[in-house]
């Protein structure tokens, strides 16, 4: 089963993304993206994709203009993830064949990303947001719109966002920060899987 879990790698070497990556997908999280500011980000990118892009969805996130789309793509990533609501960076992902999830708070900019084209969208930063005001959102959203909560969410509130509506999430810190091994990933991702599951049941 694909779980509409983001891990968001920011700070990630291109050295450690193949390990952490592998036990990310290990652990049954097979959507991973490398923030733009992170160290040498296209080439963690572009290795992670020749190692898993036939079987996990690898972006970039903190994307911001039509260029960063244009190489992403060349490094061969299929998302792109970003921060705010852009009209150029959402084009030039959906003209590039490319899933494009930006950040939004408001109404006005859920719709504008929609219009778009936006394939899902990122709410961001979510505890500002909160699961009261996704409800609200949702309620006045096309059906089938994919919303995902991201900046404090976890496996102790999955259950609730859940509740609210929403239909996935990334995780940032929660599962990856600079320093940690393959292995630590690794378990902080089962934890996450099994909240998710448990939460989706």
């Amino acid at each position: 089963m694909s779980r509409p879990i983001i891990a968001i790698l920011r700070g990630v070497t291109p050295d450690e993304a193949v390990p952490i990556g592998g036990a990310l997908i290990d652990a049954g999280i097979d959507r991973i993206e490398v923030p733009l500011n992170s160290p040498d980000p296209l080439r963690s990118i572009e290795a992670l994709a020749k190692a898993f892009g036939d079987h996990a969805l690898i972006g970039a996130g903190t994307v911001l203009t039509a260029k960063n789309v244009a190489d992403v793509a060349n490094c061969g990533g299929k998302l792109i993830v970003s921060p705010d609501c852009n009209s150029d960076v959402i084009t030039a992902t959906k003209a590039a064949g490319m899933l494009s999830f930006p950040g939004v708070m408001s109404p006005t900019e859920c719709f504008a990303a929609l219009r778009h084209g936006a394939d899902g969208l990122k709410f961001f930063p979510s505890f500002l947001v909160g699961t009261e005001g996704l409800k609200a959102i949702s309620a006045v959203l096309p059906k089938g719109t994919q919303t995902f909560a991201v900046g404090g969410v976890g496996p102790n509130n999955f259950a609730e966002w859940r509740a609210a509506g929403v239909t996935g999430f990334g995780i940032g810190t929660g599962v990856y920060t600079p320093g940690l091994t393959a292995a630590e990933v690794g378990a902080k991702a089962q934890a996450i899987t099994a909240a998710f599951d448990e939460a989706w049941t």
